[in-house]
């Protein structure tokens, strides 16, 4: 196979939808309950409404949609360390953790964020 000069790199960023006016709201859960930090939007997607979220080089953004419905199924999946003890600052800031055995090789629980998008999170058996 001939290597092509142009291709697929990376997930640049997971976008979910949330309803108009839950911003402050999602801001409280994703900074303080997932630790990630807020970056801004560019202007003129700002007027849109929604807020964006980054940890490292992982990005969620969260866009306003007038009918909104939760992801009950698709989801992004996030990568975490110390899966028991974030779980537990998770479960203390109000989120339900449900755990998940099936994947081979991993630790997994999934939640739910406060408009009802599905997360997973995961961490490789050591």
């Amino acid at each position: 196979m001939t290597a092509l000069p142009y291709g697929l790199a990376t997930v640049d960023h997971v976008q979910l939808a949330a309803p108009p006016g839950s911003e402050d709201t999602l801001r409280a859960f994703y900074t303080d309950a997932l630790g990630m930090t807020e970056i801004p939007k560019p202007p003129v997607l700002a007027a849109r409404g929604g807020c964006w979220f980054a940890a490292g080089p992982v990005q969620l953004h969260l866009g306003v949609e007038q009918d909104f419905h939760p992801a009950k199924k698709a989801h992004p999946g996030l990568r975490v360390t110390g899966i028991e003890a974030y779980a537990a600052h998770l479960e203390a800031h109000g989120a339900e953790v449900t755990w998940d055995d099936d994947l081979p090789g991993h630790r997994r629980f999934y939640a739910h964020d406060p408009v009802g998008n599905r997360l997973e999170f995961l961490e490789p058996d050591a």
